[in-house]
């Protein structure tokens, strides 16, 4: 037996869920190795597959490869700077203009933030 379609509103919730989850679901990558493998790997910052991760969630809103095709503003090709003062912004809830960000940008630290900004930032190959 075939099963029915996943309503509209469920499969909002679960991107929802996912895009929440997905801090965690990095913290707990990045959390298993050894403690001198942890500190080396935390002076790099995350890894390239690492943020690959995490910003595809941010495609959940923001368009496949941070590339916007609704009202949600594109992330790629922005300045650096600009993403970062932004992510940080939304994280210490300064931002006036944010809705569900400033929620979801607690879920990050600062080394995986510049990560996103510099992931971000640059052009789609």
């Amino acid at each position: 037996m075939p099963l029915s379609p996943i309503p509209s509103r469920m499969r909002h919730a679960v991107w929802l869920a996912a895009a929440l989850l997905a801090p965690a679901a990095m913290a707990q990558t990045t959390a298993a190795p050894s403690a001198a493998t942890a500190s080396a790997a935390t002076a790099a910052g995350p890894s390239v597959q690492d943020i690959a991760l995490v910003a595809g969630t941010c495609a959940n809103c923001h368009g496949p490869d941070g590339r916007s095709t609704g009202g949600i503003p594109s992330l790629r090709g922005v300045h650096e700077r600009h993403l970062l003062a932004r992510m940080q912004a939304f994280k210490a809830g300064t931002a006036t203009d944010a809705t569900v960000m400033t929620r979801l940008m607690k879920g990050y630290d600062d080394a995986q933030i510049h990560a996103l900004a510099q992931w971000f930032s640059k052009e789609a190959q």
